[in-house]
């Protein structure tokens, strides 16, 4: 029987051919190197987004409340009445309710419509911005960045009473502005919160501490001049 020596065969690849493994190679190299960096400076990337959407919206919340303190919507008297007894003596004192309900949507109302007006290229981050130089910073291609307000936005009103001498007492009408938005980047999104707190409207109050503050979220005129009858003295 008769064996056959055992030969190779050897595989000559066309130029054409050639070209095109090495583009493949090159390209899978880039798409690799690609998507290490993109993994490297993700949290940087997410960090100079926050810092800048949060930017954004402090400049439009203090934009909004300034705009309505100056337009002289916000008064003390309009918002806060005082009850007193037959001697003159402020005994309580009474929060308009309607007033604060429509200050509350209308200062919010403003915030999230400039929220949705500003444009991804106010938000975008540079690439050079990613590299730490600070040759690079603010140079080379935008990365978009874009956000979406959330439902938990709200605008609430506080009081604060604090003491302004002797038999002085300071009473201080206090907006807090909480702005949630979900920030869209390449890839992946993240969220933040941002907090404001104004001082919108005080005033002194003198002589004796009224006992009494009444602030109703949800009464009518009989149940508050009930409860200030009920506690007044």
């Amino acid at each position: 029987m008769r064996r056959h020596p055992l030969t190779l065969r050897r595989v000559q690849l066309t130029r054409r051919t050639r070209v095109r493994i090495i583009l493949i190679s090159l390209l899978f190299l880039m798409l690799t190197t690609l998507c290490a960096a993109a993994l490297a400076l993700r949290p940087l990337l997410t960090s100079l987004a926050t810092a800048r959407v949060s930017n954004t919206v402090n400049r439009i919340v203090s934009e909004a409340v300034n705009k309505t303190i100056e337009s002289g919507d916000i008064r003390y008297e309009d918002l806060i009445s005082f009850e007193k007894d037959g001697e003159g003596r402020i005994t309580a004192l009474k929060s308009n309710m309607a007033q604060f309900n429509r200050l509350q949507a209308e200062i919010l109302d403003d915030v999230l419509a400039q929220l949705a007006e500003v444009s991804t290229r106010e938000l975008s981050i540079p690439v050079g911005s990613l590299t730490g130089s600070s040759l690079l910073a603010g140079r080379g291609p935008l990365i978009h960045v874009r956000m979406q307000t959330v439902g938990s936005s709200k605008a609430d009103f506080s009081n604060s009473f604090t003491s302004a001498g002797i038999n002085q007492t300071r009473h201080q009408i206090i907006l807090d502005v909480h702005v949630s938005v979900s920030i869209l980047l390449p890839g992946f999104k993240t969220s933040t919160s941002v907090d404001n707190t104004y001082t919108v409207a005080e005033t002194v109050i003198v002589g004796t501490v009224p006992q009494n503050y009444v602030y109703f979220h949800a009464a009518s005129e009989e149940e508050v001049e009930d409860f200030i009858l009920n506690n007044a003295g």
